[in-house]
Formats: structure tokens, sequence, C-alpha cells
């Protein structure tokens, strides 16, 4: 499983880099089969948000280390190298750059975005 990683290096500037989640097959509902799972990530909280269609914000870092699921509708999110990605339903992007220049957000669909976020940590 592959999933979109932003953070920043040691120089504050932020990236993209394509991160492949390992996955295990054993039991996580015994009785049922073993399935495919990953190591367990600690959270802190689940916020949903909501985010109106044509919505553009300045760039920032994120306020601390989440993963994002995007419900419905796109965003593209720019790092601040230049290199931009689409998350849109079904797309997860974990947010690290927690410190530097951060990224830029807009919403590029007619629809609202949607999305669950888990704080980590």
């Amino acid at each position: 499983m592959k999933i979109n990683h932003l953070y920043a290096d040691a120089n504050g500037e932020s990236h993209w880099r394509d991160e492949e989640v390992k996955l295990q097959e054993r039991s996580f509902a015994p009785p049922a089969r073993d399935i495919h799972i990953s190591a367990l990530l600690p959270a802190t909280g689940l916020v949903f948000l909501r985010l109106n269609a044509g919505w553009d914000e300045p760039i920032h870092p994120t306020p601390r280390s989440q993963t994002l699921l995007c419900l419905a509708g796109a965003v593209r999110v720019t790092a601040s190298d230049g290199e931009a990605r689409e998350i849109g339903p079904g797309n997860i992007w974990r947010m690290d750059d927690t410190a530097g220049k951060g990224h830029h957000t807009a919403v590029i669909s007619a629809e609202d975005f949607e999305a669950a976020v888990v704080q980590l940590g």
C-alpha cells in the first residue's frame, strides 16, 4: 500500500515522496481469518474537516504530524519545492512538514473537500 508523504528537510524545504506502508498477514479480529494489516501507529485524536469549493490558503506548515484520508472532493497540495499532488477520494496524505516553509493547499473540485484527519503522537 502506498501513501503520499509530505515532509520537510533539514533546510525547511517541503518535499513529496511515495511511502510504502508495510502490511503483514496476521490476526486482527478473531475468530475472523488473518488479514493484511500494518503496524499500529499511536494517535492522539481524530477530526473531520470540510474545505469549501474554491477555498485557497496561504502557504503554511502542518500544525502537527497527521494523516488525512480524503472522503470527497479534491485538493491540489504544492510543496515548497514546487512539486504538486492532487488528493482526491480514497487518497491518503501523511503530513510531516511541521517546520520550515510548509505547503499550499487549494480546493480544485467543484464540490467541497471533506476528510478525516488522524493526529499522530
